[in-house]
């Protein structure tokens, strides 16, 4: 019964941390290494239920102290459930132009959210395959912990 308790707690914790209008957000772990091959692609399945309205589609990526790029470089592939494939490359800015890294700071972890696709439109509805790979010039990407798809409605 205590387990229960825990767990349900836990879950309600998890549930109110959610901004409003989030409706999915996940992230994967890279390697235990602390770095990403190119090779290691990651596949996100984002149910869309409802097209008539447009959503904020955002990336996350966490890395540790000593990545050593301005960028995150990336690609993207979207398969609608239709079947219909659409590529996209974004630069997910790491550091400012002082050389100081972006975004939350959790002792040498940091935690970036990068929007993307603002306004987003949906043509169908049904599950959306997201699958996210590095693009940058050298493999491994050294200090790349993980990488995530955020979707928000617009309000």
């Amino acid at each position: 019964m205590k387990r229960l308790i825990s767990v349900c707690a836990l879950a309600i914790a998890l549930i109110s941390c959610q901004p409003e209008g989030r409706v999915y957000a996940e992230h994967q772990e890279l390697s235990p290494d602390v770095e990403w091959l190119q090779k290691d692609v990651r596949q996100f399945k984002v149910p869309i239920n409802d097209n008539s309205t447009p959503y904020n589609m955002s990336l996350s990526f966490r890395y540790a102290n000593g990545y050593q790029y301005q960028v995150a470089k990336v690609r993207v592939t979207e398969t609608s459930p239709g079947g219909k494939e659409t590529v996209k490359e974004y630069d997910l800015k790491v550091r400012d132009d002082n050389g100081d890294y972006i975004g939350e700071a959790g002792y040498d972890i940091w935690d970036s959210e990068h929007l993307v696709e603002p306004n987003k439109k949906y043509e169908e509805t049904g599950l959306y395959t997201y699958a996210i790979e590095h693009n940058m010039p050298n493999d491994p990407l050294n200090f790349a912990m993980e990488v995530g798809v955020i979707l928000d409605k617009v309000e």
